[in-house]
Order: C-alpha cells, then sequence, then structure tokens
C-alpha cells in the first residue's frame, strides 16, 4: 500500500491506491490470520505497552512458573504418599515394602482354650489357595557375594504388617491382611582365601538396585498360622522364662542348661525371618545388656556351638548388626580350650569362665557326631574374624576322622576318645543319635567351602553307598522303605526321628550335582518320615519307631516301645519336607507339614503360652505333657514350617545359604 501526489500544478488530489492480490481480487479471504501475522501482532502490542507494564507482566509470569515448579514437587510427593498409603492399606508389609499383595490371605482367630481335646486349641485346617507353582529345577549354583538381594532389606518399615498383627491378637480380632517380609537376608563380600588378619568392618547393604528387584512371592495362610504358633509361644517365654534357657510352659517357670538364654538366642533369626520386629528388638536388647559369657559355668561344647555360636553368626549376617559378631567372637574363643587334647578331639564340656575343659565324668569319649558338627560354625568364624585358630582346630578334627580306621564302608562308630584319638565301641552303626550330624556336615561343608574340599565329598559319598549297602530295609505292609542300625553284624529295624534329616540332605546334595539317585532315595525316605507321623494315634512321630520287616495281620509299618513315645517337638521330618518342596515343588509336602503343625496345635500347645513336649503320642485323649518347650522348637521347627510354606525361593535362597544342624544359616563362601 502506498500513497501519492498528483504532477505539479494539478489540483491537489489525495488519494490511496490499494493493490490486491490474485486471492484478494478474487474476493477469496481478505484477513489474514497467519501465525506469522498474529507474531506480528502481538509483538506491536507489547512494544506499545509502557516498561513499567512490560516489568509487571514479566514478574507475574516469573512468579507463576517458580509457583508452579513448587506446586509440581510438593503434589507429586503427596501423590506418591497417597499411593503407597493406598497400597498399605490393601496389605500389611511384613515383606520389603515394594511388595504388592495379589490375594492377601487371612489368618483365622485362635481358638480359645475350650477348643477340642481339652486344654490344646485346634487350629481350623483349612486350606488356603494354593499360589501358582514356581519351577524349581536344578539350578546352576550362584557363588557370588549376595549382598545385593534386595528382597531381604529395610527392617524397620516393613515390620508394622507384625506390629499390628499383634494389636489385632491382643483385641482379639478375627482377620486381618498381612503380607510376608522376606527374611532381610544380608550377606558379606565372601572369599575362599585365608581371611585377613583383623577383623573385617561390617559392611552395610547396598541400596536397592532396580534391576534387582522381582515379582514378590505373598505370603499365605499358613504361614500366618505359624507366625502365630511362634508368637504364643514367644509369650509363654517372656512371661515365665525371660533370659532362661528353657520354658516350662505348664508350671509357668524354667530350666536352666547352661544359663545363658538359649531359647531366646536360639529364636533370634527365626524372629528376623517371620519379621517379628518388636520380639526381636527386645530379645537383641537383652543380648546387649544381659547375655554375660564369664560366668563359672560348664557348657556342652556342641550344643553351645550350633544354638549359640550358630545364632549369633547368623543373626549378625541377616541383621549386619555387629553386637552380634562381637558376642560370636566372645563365646567361641571361649570354646576353645576344648580342643586342648592329647588328639586334638575336643573335651565334650568347657567350663567359659575358668577356661578348661574336659570329657564327661563317666568317659573320656566324646561323641563322634559332636566333634565333626561344629566346623560349619568355626570355619565361619574365621573367615570373618580373620583368625585362623578356629577353622585350624576344627579343620585337624575332620582331617583326622577321614583317616582314621574302624569305618564301615564309610559308616562311622558312635564314640571317639579324646586321648587316643581313636574310634570306640566299634561295631555299632546308626545316622540316629551320637553319629547323624556327622554325615550332615560332610556335605554342608563341601557346599560352604565353594566345593574345593574333596575329602569331605568323598568321605559323604563313601558314606551314602554304606548307608545303601547296610542300613536300608522295607517294611511291610506298606514297604516303607527306612534306615535301620547295625550292631555287630546284626541289622536292628530301629529308626531314631533324628535321622529324618537325611531325606533334606540327600536332596541338597543332588540339588548340588550330586547322583540322581540320592533325590529318590530322598522321596523314598521322606514318605517313610511322614508315616511315622500318619500312623501314629495323635498325628505325631514318637522318639523312635521300630518298622515290622514280616507282614502280620493288624499290625502296622510302624511299632512303638512304651519307653520310645515321646515327643519333643523335633524338627528334622520339617526340615527335609523344606528342602524337598523347595527342590521339586510338590505341594503334597507342604499338605504334610501343615498337618504336623495342626497336630502340634491340638496336642501341645498350652493355652498361657507355649507348647511343651508330651510323653504319649498315642494316647490323644491325654498325650500326657512333659511341661518343656525346647529351644529348637523356636529355633527350628517353626521357623523350617514358615519356609517350607513359602513359594519365594529367594526366601534363604540355598545357593547362597547353608544351614547349620540347628537351622541357623550360614553364607556359602564366594570363591576369589
Amino acid at each position: 500500500m502506498y500513497s501519492g501526489a498528483a504532477a505539479a500544478g494539478s489540483p491537489r488530489r489525495d488519494f490511496i491506491s490499494v493493490t490486491l492480490g490474485p486471492e484478494e481480487a478474487a474476493g477469496v479471504g481478505g484477513y489474514n490470520n497467519s501465525k506469522a501475522w498474529r507474531r506480528r501482532s502481538c509483538w506491536r502490542k507489547w512494544k506499545q505497552l509502557s516498561r513499567l507494564q512490560r516489568s509487571v507482566i514479566l514478574f507475574l509470569f516469573a512468579f507463576l512458573a517458580v509457583c508452579g515448579v513448587i506446586s509440581y514437587t510438593s503434589m507429586g510427593e503427596t501423590w506418591k504418599s497417597i499411593t503407597n498409603k493406598s497400597l498399605d492399606d490393601q496389605r500389611t508389609e511384613q515383606e520389603i515394602p515394594r511388595l504388592k499383595l495379589a490375594n492377601p490371605a487371612v489368618l483365622p482367630a485362635p481358638q480359645k482354650a475350650d477348643a477340642n481335646h481339652g486344654d490344646y486349641p485346634e487350629l481350623s485346617l483349612q486350606k488356603p489357595p494354593k499360589p501358582p507353582h514356581v519351577r524349581r529345577g536344578p539350578s546352576n549354583l550362584q557363588i557370588k557375594a549376595p549382598w545385593r538381594d534386595t528382597r531381604l532389606k529395610t527392617r524397620h518399615d516393613t515390620m508394622r504388617a507384625v506390629e499390628e498383627l499383634v494389636e489385632a491378637d491382643k483385641v482379639e480380632k478375627t482377620e486381618k491382611s498381612i503380607i510376608s517380609w522376606r527374611g532381610a537376608v544380608i550377606e558379606p563380600d565372601q572369599s575362599t582365601e585365608p581371611p585377613s588378619s583383623k577383623i573385617t568392618e561390617l559392611e552395610k547393604p547396598s541400596p536397592v538396585e532396580a534391576e534387582d528387584q522381582k515379582e514378590p512371592v505373598p505370603i499365605n495362610e499358613r504361614q500366618l498360622a505359624v507366625i502365630e504358633a511362634f508368637r504364643h509361644a514367644w509369650k509363654g517365654y517372656k512371661d515365665f522364662a525371660w533370659g532362661h534357657d528353657e520354658l516350662k510352659p505348664l508350671s509357668k517357670s524354667y530350666s536352666e542348661w547352661f544359663g545363658l538364654g538359649l531359647t531366646l538366642i536360639d529364636a533370634l533369626d527365626t524372629m528376623w525371618i517371620l519379621g517379628l520386629k518388636e520380639e526381636f528388638e527386645e530379645a537383641r536388647k537383652w543380648v546387649a545388656n544381659d547375655l554375660v559369657f564369664d560366668k563359672n559355668v560348664d557348657v556342652n561344647l556342641f550344643e553351645s556351638t550350633i544354638r549359640i555360636l550358630g545364632g549369633l553368626l547368623s543373626t549378625y549376617h541377616l541383621s549386619g548388626d555387629s553386637l552380634f559378631l562381637e558376642k560370636a567372637k566372645d563365646i567361641g574363643n571361649r570354646l576353645m580350650p576344648a580342643f586342648k587334647t592329647p588328639s586334638k578331639i575336643p573335651y565334650s564340656d568347657v567350663n567359659i569362665g575358668r577356661g578348661t575343659a574336659h570329657p564327661p565324668r563317666w568317659t573320656s569319649d566324646s561323641t563322634v557326631a559332636e566333634v565333626t558338627s561344629i566346623q560349619l560354625e568355626f570355619r565361619e568364624l574365621s573367615r570373618l574374624t580373620g583368625d585362623e585358630k578356629f577353622r585350624k582346630a576344627v579343620d585337624e578334627v575332620m582331617k583326622h576322622v577321614h583317616i582314621l580306621s574302624g569305618k564301615n564302608d564309610g559308616l562311622v562308630p558312635m564314640f571317639i576318645n579324646t586321648n587316643s584319638g581313636q574310634f570306640t565301641h566299634l561295631g555299632v552303626y546308626t545316622l540316629g543319635a551320637r553319629a547323624d550330624s556327622y554325615y550332615e556336615y560332610l556335605l554342608k561343608q563341601w557346599i560352604q567351602g565353594g566345593k574345593k574340599e574333596n575329602e569331605l565329598l568323598e568321605d559323604y559319598m563313601r558314606a551314602i553307598e554304606g548307608v545303601k549297602k547296610h542300613l536300608l530295609q522295607r517294611s511291610e505292609p506298606k514297604k516303607l522303605t527306612f534306615v535301620g542300625e547295625l550292631a555287630h553284624g546284626h541289622f536292628s529295624a530301629k529308626m531314631d526321628h533324628l535321622v529324618c534329616f537325611l531325606p533334606g540332605t540327600l536332596a541338597l546334595g543332588a540339588h548340588n550335582g550330586l547322583a540322581a539317585d540320592h533325590m529318590k532315595l530322598a522321596e523314598t525316605l521322606i514318605e517313610t518320615c511322614y508315616q511315622m507321623y500318619a500312623q501314629v494315634e495323635t498325628g505325631l512321630s514318637p522318639e523312635i519307631v521300630h518298622f515290622n520287616l514280616h507282614a502280620q495281620k493288624g499290625h502296622k509299618d510302624v511299632e512303638i516301645k512304651p519307653a520310645d513315645r515321646h515327643n519333643l517337638l523335633r524338627p528334622e521330618t520339617v526340615e527335609s519336607l523344606f528342602y524337598m518342596y523347595r527342590f521339586t515343588g510338590d505341594k503334597k509336602y507342604q499338605d504334610w507339614g501343615w498337618e504336623i503343625l495342626q497336630n502340634f496345635n491340638r496336642y501341645t500347645r498350652v493355652p498361657t503360652g507355649g507348647y511343651t513336649s508330651i510323653n504319649n503320642v498315642q494316647n490323644p485323649s491325654n498325650p500326657e505333657p512333659r511341661d518343656k518347650m525346647e529351644s529348637f522348637f523356636l529355633g527350628e521347627t517353626l521357623k523350617y514350617m514358615f519356609l517350607l510354606f513359602s513359594d519365594d525361593i529367594d526366601l534363604i535362597n540355598l545357593d547362597k545359604y547353608v544351614f547349620n544342624t540347628e537351622a541357623h544359616p550360614l553364607p556359602i563362601w564366594v570363591p576369589a
């Protein structure tokens, strides 16, 4: 557009000339709404504003931007909290906070004391919905630093579920949803190389890494029943035996063996695995303030090692709390005088205050099981402290037994002399009392050390072949395969309940690459151990059974003598059921364990707190309670029950941990 004037001298006329483009000339459009035109228009208006007006507008925009950023951050945190709270309301966290509960399980309210069977209330036998089957073939052994097992961390937040369940018990609420707390397994860096001469500084759990997170496995009703049973047992111990060795639940008192709080120490890692924060913390305070080993008392080397030393080491690994390692070092040093013998075969008893040791008053012998079932614990203590004296002492014992004469195709006698270092009472071979855990620790030491110590494996394999050759028989009428005893060439159809550790040990060996027929034998033997319960009137196994070798009308496979019909709340069958389910995924093993738990509740539960061993498993109307709760009921039996009912193979992963003979998990060493 432009304007102009006529030539000079012409009359003055103003005019405007407008040039139309093709579209405008054709009458199309007329108003240009292009982005470029709008930008020029806005810019023109902006320039028309005064400097003050522009400054005010810019300030307002900057202020709104800052407020927006702050609001976004605040709302993000609020929304995250609301989301987390919503998830928390749908589940009670007994596992790591990141777990998601798919199908909340509800724990039935415990029955009152006037339930069936007199004073022994019965938990309702109700099968929970079966979770999807978890495939469990033999997996490759993962020997690596297991500190980053993320599903086993962050203690305090994840224990809220258990606290809420405790409150629910107090007000007698009927049902509550809860999700499993996954044991918080924390493992240190490991090495098969000789440790340093200094105590290794406790490593802390590393932050949860996104790639390590896995889909959680929710807790189920049966695990909740185990938690309830543990709380009931713990209530009795806390009320009537706090700080003492064992509870006497009927008389509401206690018994002392060593005066070292055996039940409390034995139960520490069980509480950790079950997620019982409140109980664990009060027990820890007792350990910190009241557990003193400087006292004039004789203790049994074997029992103190597997229960106290093993329990402290395990709890140290699970919790990462150096208090337990310091206590383990203390008791470990105080047990060392037991090895000061002419043969280096340790004495059975040690005075931990005076620093002296001696054999039992009636003999100079030690039992083979006791001197060869302390190695896992002392070896681990050396690895943690850097002091090789612990490992050297117990390794000397194994090397000595390895070359010792008097074995029968790998089977060992029950006694060994501390002076001569020779087997005594030759000719008697059993996998029961006084010999059982020798065979167990051959395999487990081999696994603990990274499968490098071939002498241990050779002795184990030879012993299993000896069992097959000399001790296996089949009963009538069900043709159950059982492990008997051999005495001077004569076979006895006697089998201790203690022998029921063997199916689990065989399965563990097969899982670690040993002969496949070991698993087949494990499957037949665990059936026998289950029948030791199923064929008895109370559904609880006696301490010892005798099997019928010949069919007799009206007779079962299992015969029980009056002196053998007591039940001590032992763990061995449940232990093997755990291994069998973990390696096969067969639900029948969980079902068998559930039956056993129900029968413990029917016939051994004391209404005021605790469980009691019984004298007569054949009399359901009067099982004759013995008024004693062994420490291993909390340390082993209920722990294995909880693990058996879990479908989480990483809840104490058996490629990372090996259990001592008191069910305390210790880490498998990592190759350098």
